[in-house]
């Protein structure tokens, strides 16, 4: 039995016993309606698991969105808001998002904004919201193609986290996941980083410790920063790159759309060659880094001309400062430095190294 984890304001509980605690908050909060936010994917796969574990005599309304990225933006969130209205959502509904990381990041946003704020609930379905999306508080969307642009730092009620819904995870989703858990023992654990080394040891009967520690280790560093003005940019290690990347690769017809632990897996790669070259990282550490990322996720191709749009993306990563591009940089493995400045040529050195 896992035991639940406080987070800011909110409890993040696990399978069984979460489900109890879901059902006592919507007794004691005596919601008006319960609104479901899904995908055309949750839908099929997770409600059916999900729905006979909610007891209430309640209505309940189900709003289905298309899946994937590109739904991530205000038009969507104004089609729910509208759904919202034509259902009789008022300001005692509750809204359950079942799904990755683009529902709950949207159902957060959309919760938070709808009648100034009604209450909402995570139930992250892939790995990827469970290590990362759903723990925090952050919500937010899409402005074309530049991430999270638009957003609110708000938490939930309740997150439930039933490592059952990754049994129906196409195998690159999994992976998408992993990139974050591997994330968070760069910047916080070098133990837990030891445990990844051996990916084809993993027993994945234990799997569901891994994910207990990694959303241990990122609600740790956010309750210590919960508006990220200091060390909850650790979190950011391999995104400034990875969602430029991300970015450029949503953006491009000619480019296969990556997956956002796709990216972040570059991002990571990249940034640890910085770190290296600013000597916080040794040579060693950064073979190890790039060597145990690699055998995971496939390489990606770079032609010389994807690299200046890339680097005119950065421009636009949340953590910059009067114009000026901050990185969260390795110190060692299980260490971060923040507010890193990096020189172009430097990054470009590192899109060398990655295709080497």
């Amino acid at each position: 039995m896992m035991q639940s984890i406080a987070a800011n304001g909110y409890p993040i509980v696990f399978s069984e016993n979460g489900y109890e605690y879901l059902n006592d908050i919507i007794e004691k909060n005596k919601y008006s309606t319960i609104f479901i936010l899904s995908d055309t994917n949750t839908n099929e796969y997770c409600l059916p698991r999900f729905l006979p574990l909610l007891a209430t005599n309640k209505t309940i309304e189900i709003i289905e969105i298309e899946s994937g990225e590109t739904e991530k933006n205000i038009t969507t969130c104004v089609e729910i808001w509208s759904i919202l209205t034509e259902l009789g959502g008022d300001r005692k509904s509750l809204l359950i998002n079942v799904g990755g990381g683009v529902i709950t990041d949207i159902g957060g946003f959309v919760a938070s904004t709808f009648k100034r704020g009604i209450d909402f609930i995570h139930i992250p379905t892939t790995l990827l919201a469970m290590v990362d999306a759903s723990v925090g508080g952050k919500n937010g969307v899409d402005l074309g193609s530049l991430k999270n642009q638009i957003g609110v730092i708000n938490v939930p009620k309740l997150v439930l986290i039933d490592t059952d819904y990754l049994s129906t995870l196409p195998q690159n989703e999994m992976r998408s996941g992993l990139a974050e858990m591997l994330k968070h023992g760069l910047i916080a654990d070098a133990d837990y980083w030891t445990k990844f080394k051996v990916l084809n040891g993993i027993d994945f009967a234990d799997f569901d410790s891994l994910i207990y520690r990694s959303i241990e280790i990122k609600n740790e560093i956010v309750m210590q920063d919960p508006t990220e003005n200091g060390i909850r940019m650790a979190l950011n290690f391999g995104h400034t790159l990875g969602h430029a990347i991300e970015s450029y690769f949503l953006e491009n017809e000619n480019k296969k759309t990556l997956l956002h632990g796709e990216a972040i897996a570059v991002g990571m790669i990249l940034e640890s060659y910085i770190s290296w070259q600013k000597k916080l990282l040794s040579a060693a550490e950064y073979i190890e880094i790039k060597n145990t990322i690699n055998a995971v996720f496939e390489t990606i191709v770079f032609e010389e001309n994807d690299l200046k749009p890339i680097l005119e993306l950065l421009i636009h990563d949340k953590k910059n400062e009067y114009g000026k591009i901050q990185f969260v940089l390795l110190d060692g493995i299980g260490n971060i430095k923040i507010d890193q400045e990096v020189e172009n040529e430097l990054i470009i050195k590192s899109f060398a190294d990655y295709k080497s």
